[in-house]
């Protein structure tokens, strides 16, 4: 899906030629249609929504499931028909009352919206009543949608009814989980439609029947990939253009779908086709008909798409044009960073995604080092990032003056979108500015940027009330992608992933960021660096700047002055007073 908030360069016409050149490519173009959501309320009742288009559609968790037989399944019809409003279909709500809470399916509907209200989202979709199957139309449009709609969604939740994680170990083998062999031997796996519902979504959640969460698409990806002979990293579906049609079409050989023809329907948004459904007509025609649509749209040969993606590229629509140049400027940076090596590899094991949202929140007293850890982190990651940028989280105020620096930054480097120039050209109304940087956060493959919001220590808590709170849920793109990182003091942020920053405990450490200050940086590296032993009055002199730096005015005379280099000789050796303030120099 293209947003509105796109402005092209290239004309229509043009655009159109290359969305036909390119199917893995369509789905960026294809206009996402009419669809209604469900929303679980207090009294325990389901409200379906009026038909949603466009930038009406909120964020939303989808549900992946297996079918039980069609009674079974709670359908649009029960929806609507347990309110008396089957005659209005899509002209208003209905509360799922009777009908619908007796059949078996109805559990799963259940799970799926306590599991969204769980994670803070109001609304979700479940094919088997969204959709309205006995209009023909509406059915053929929802299929051809489907794969973008998964693909928009903000979680999908897969439903596994035949795998319990109270099940007993079936072996004795060591490390085997109890619930991996029903995993593996799922039904899930062997179902056609739930092709898609694997890699069109950014995050899939795998739950037991019992509602226990298992792992997602990426902790358990090895073994998904083992089950069904994919390789994991086809499990993205903005890498789909990395595999041609024959491999992508082998990936459903194995697998079964109820009707003949859904085998070949269930794979349209996985080759960026679209066409209209004939059931009644078989699985050969219909596999006929998808080759059609497949070669129609990938005319002109493999040079023609190699030149249609470096003028997307060139468009500002293709989804690595996201580009801003690094700019740390808005921060204070220290030329020598010392240590930390083991807090930001814990970071960057928090961080590393496809995409999809990770936070990782640096917690500490301040003047530990957090703010020179997070950009350390962006130094060292910068490369893996699209777009950094860093936000003062102090406040509010401070924060919306971060945005429309974003926001200048951004147009400066994409002077083409039109909604954030004109914000930038005119006087700035701070809470648009705020908006229109997180809609351009939130669009379609704009996945691999890094927001480092710095200083977030008075966090907005439920028991506390303050007026100088932050509430920094308002100011986190909508869309569930991208890289988060806070830096705080405060011990209620627990969003994301937490790593407690502490002193530096490393002695050589310390003493690298003295001789860093003292600007004596060639001691390091040097051949008097583990065979000098310096005098004392080099020492004191040390110990003294060092005294000052942390208030604290002490005699200099009574200390002894030497250390072990890492070698194994002595260049200072500091008694335990010294030692003490050579580490609390370091975090400061």
């Amino acid at each position: 899906m293209l947003s509105h908030n796109v402005v092209f360069k290239l004309p229509f016409t043009e655009i159109k030629r290359i969305y036909l050149t390119l199917p893995s490519l369509k789905r960026f173009y294809y206009p996402v249609r009419r669809m209604r959501l469900l929303k679980y309320n207090s009294a325990g009742n389901f409200t379906l929504t009026r038909d949603l288009v466009g930038d009406d559609i909120p964020r939303y968790a989808v549900l992946s499931h297996t079918w039980r037989a069609d009674i079974e399944e709670v359908s649009y019809k029960d929806m609507m028909d347990d309110t008396g409003k089957g005659k209005g279909k899509g002209k208003g709500k209905g509360k799922a009352k009777g009908r619908a809470k007796g059949k078996q399916g109805y559990q799963k509907i259940q799970f799926c919206g306590e599991q969204a209200r769980r994670d803070g989202l109001e609304y979700f979709w479940v094919d088997a009543c969204c959709i309205d199957k006995s209009d023909s139309t509406e059915l053929s449009e929802a299929i051809n949608s489907m794969f973008q709609w998964y693909r928009n969604a903000a979680v999908c939740y897969v439903y596994l009814a035949d795998v319990s994680k109270a099940g007993l170990p079936t072996d004795d083998k060591p490390g085997r989980i109890s619930w991996e062999p029903a995993f593996r031997q799922s039904r899930w796996f062997t179902r056609g439609w739930t092709l898609q519902e694997l890699i069109a979504p950014t995050l899939v959640k795998f739950f037991s029947r019992d509602g226990e969460h298992l792992g997602d698409k990426e902790t358990l990806g090895p073994w998904i990939s083992e089950i069904t002979g994919i390789p994991s990293r086809a499990f993205h579906a903005d890498d789909l253009f990395n595999f041609n049609i024959d491999e992508r079409l082998s990936w459903q050989r194995s697998r079964s779908t109820t009707r003949s023809e859904d085998k070949a329907y269930s794979l349209l948004g996985i080759c960026g086709v679209h066409m209209p459904l004939i059931y009644g007509e078989g699985k050969v025609n219909a596999f006929k008909r998808l080759r059609e649509e497949i070669n129609k749209a990938s005319k002109g040969g493999s040079s023609s798409a190699i030149v249609g993606l470096k003028l997307l590229r060139s468009s500002g629509t293709y989804r690595e044009d996201f580009s801003v140049v690094l700019s740390l400027s808005d921060v204070t940076d220290v030329e020598h960073f010392v240590g930390r090596k083991e807090d930001l590899t814990e970071m960057h094991r928090a961080l590393n995604s496809d995409g999809s949202r990770r936070t990782s929140v640096l917690y500490g007293l301040g003047g530990i080092g957090k703010t020179q850890l997070a950009v350390a982190y962006a130094k060292q990651q910068k490369d893996s990032y699209s777009a950094i940028f860093w936000l003062n989280a102090g406040s509010e105020d401070s924060l919306k003056q971060s945005f429309a620096r974003i926001a200048r930054r951004i147009v400066r480097d994409h002077p083409s979108l039109s909604r954030l120039s004109r914000i930038c050209n005119e006087e700035e109304d701070l809470d648009e500015v705020v908006d229109a940087v997180k809609a351009w956060l939130s669009l379609p493959g704009n996945t691999r940027w890094l927001m480092i919001y710095d200083n977030y220590d008075t966090p907005k808590v439920p028991t506390d009330i303050g007026h100088a709170q932050v509430d920094i849920r308002r100011f986190l793109p909508e869309s569930y992608q991208g890289s988060v990182i806070i830096t705080t003091r405060s011990s209620q942020v627990t969003m994301g992933h937490t790593t407690r920053i502490t002193k530096l405990e490393n002695i050589h450490d310390s003493l690298e960021i003295l001789l860093n200050a003292s600007g004596r940086q060639e001691l390091l590296n040097g051949e008097d660096f583990g065979t000098n032993t310096y005098s004392s009055d080099i020492a004191r002199s040390w110990y003294c700047g060092a005294c000052q730096r942390v208030g604290r005015v002490s005699p200099c005379t009574s200390h002894s002055w030497s250390v072990s280099t890492p070698n194994g000789s002595e260049l200072l050796k500091l008694s335990s007073p010294l030692q003490g303030v050579v580490a609390e120099t370091a975090e400061t």
